[in-house]
């Protein structure tokens, strides 16, 4: 089996993500400045997506996913360095491929979330907005908070309950709730 750095500089047809996972690779391992080069690779990162067509990537922070998991991201990248000059890089491209689903992942559920609030009523998104920020919270606080009728508070709560937008715990008067 070919390695897949051999791979992608042999073939003309080369799926756009696994050449910027490659390009940042090459990048990184040339380690071209003495300090920034890491930030620096984000920004090609990202630039490269955008010329890809990945404009999705403008809207998150691969920055930001990068140093959740900054142990993975060195290991992987000096454990595909130790192997030159004929390394393999699935490693570092499987990592990096999974760093963009995540942040994909991380995006589409904001915008879910964006959506669903846009869709609310006044009232609903106060009280979704409030929960969100109070989680575990109840009813009569919920009320008393917002100035809304506890009988309302309840019947939206009911609702948003039936809707899958938040969770409900516990019964009687120590029901609370928290988004889901």
């Amino acid at each position: 089996m070919r390695s897949l750095m051999k791979w992608y500089r042999e073939e003309k047809k080369v799926h756009p993500l696994i050449k910027v996972a490659a390009l940042v690779y090459d990048f990184l391992s040339i380690h071209p400045f003495q300090d920034g080069n890491g930030r620096l690779s984000r920004l090609l990162t990202t630039l490269s997506l955008l010329r890809q067509g990945y404009s999705w990537v403008q809207y998150v922070s691969f920055e930001h996913e990068i140093e959740n998991s900054k142990k993975s991201y060195y290991q992987k990248l000096r454990h595909c360095q130790a192997q030159r000059p004929n390394e393999d890089i699935t490693e570092w491209v499987n990592y990096f491929l999974k760093s963009l689903l995540n942040i994909q992942t991380k995006l589409s559920a904001k915008l879910t979330e964006v959506d669903l609030e846009s869709k609310m009523a006044p009232r609903e998104k106060s009280i979704y907005i409030y929960i969100e920020e109070n989680p575990g919270c109840k009813s009569g606080e919920i009320a008393k908070q917002l100035g809304i009728p506890n009988p309302t508070v309840k019947r939206i709560l009911s609702d948003l309950v039936k809707r899958n937008v938040i969770e409900k715990f516990g019964k009687g008067a120590g029901v609370n709730y928290t988004v889901k």
